[in-house]
């Protein structure tokens, strides 16, 4: 390796170090931006889903980390990582990030003033990160009981959603086109909580609800495991997900129980679980 991409990896560690630092769960990046990592079950024959449950690295944003020594393991698993993802909707931040692309023709960040008009919000001071390609990324907090989806575009043409499962480039992170970097006067800044008018464009409407009555108890018992297997920092990410899906397979009310007590397990207190599995049940139009 040239000692220019030993110099950007050992940069792009120590910007992930700091990020760590302030809360924010991280992962090497590669120079276009994907995960440095490689899938450990990409031989597989069948490879049935996981996402780090089995304990290897290589899976995407369910690696991301806030503790020191997993994220310098990522980064020697990685030695040509030249940049770092944060992961969004984790706690204690549960970042939201508003991609302001430039890239499509359009003017993303007019549209996104004519939205706040419109709705009448206004973006709080924040974190903003400067793209490459002249882009920003708007860095906000949404709140610990909602789960913001990914979207590309929804909102206004230019303007890209990460939520959940998502992730941002961190500032200082090289690329094939450019290095990241923070806005001036902006570096010092957490991220500002996201405007309730705002918040509610960003979420999907309820689904309808079709109850498919299920025919033996095996959903129930993955969607369990699945919250189990979660780590520190997907607890909460990975209970809302199985109790929205377990409200739209209409067994939600039978599996409150073992999903708070599989929740307990991965160390939530009870009173989150039942918060968190209320909220899935008002996102998919239940009554908790």
């Amino acid at each position: 390796m040239a000692t220019t991409d030993r110099q950007a990896t050992t940069l792009a560690l120590a910007h992930a170090l700091s990020a760590a630092e302030r809360g924010l769960a991280v992962i090497p990046l590669s120079r276009t931006k994907l995960p440095a990592l490689r899938s450990p079950h990409r031989d597989d024959p069948d490879p049935a889903p996981c996402h780090g449950a089995c304990g290897r690295p290589g899976h995407g944003v369910h690696d991301a980390s806030t503790d020191p020594t997993r994220v310098r393991e990522l980064f020697a698993a990685a030695p040509r990582a030249t940049g770092y993802g944060i992961a969004c909707g984790l706690p204690p931040h549960h970042l939201i990030g508003v991609d302001l692309d430039t890239k499509t023709g359009t003017d993303s960040s007019a549209a996104l003033r004519e939205l706040a008009l419109r709705h009448l919000f206004t973006i709080p001071a924040t974190m903003v990160v400067v793209t490459p390609s002249g882009g920003r990324h708007l860095w906000l907090s949404g709140p610990p009981d909602v789960v913001v989806p990914n979207s590309a575009g929804r909102l206004a043409p230019g303007i890209d959603i990460r939520g959940a499962g998502g992730y941002l480039v961190g500032p200082g992170s090289r690329t094939g086109h450019g290095t990241y970097a923070t806005a001036p006067g902006t570096a010092h800044l957490p991220p500002a909580p996201c405007p309730p008018a705002l918040l509610r464009l960003l979420l999907p409407p309820p689904r309808a609800h079709h109850p498919t009555p299920p025919s033996d108890g095996g959903r129930g018992r993955g969607l369990v495991q699945f919250v189990l297997a979660a780590h520190a920092g997907q607890r909460n990410t990975r209970l809302f997900w199985a109790a929205c899906r377990a409200y739209e397979d209409g067994i939600g009310p039978a599996l409150v129980d073992p999903l708070v007590d599989a929740a307990r397990a991965t160390g939530l207190s009870e009173r989150e679980a039942r918060a968190t599995i209320a909220s899935a049940a008002r996102m998919t139009g239940h009554r908790p």
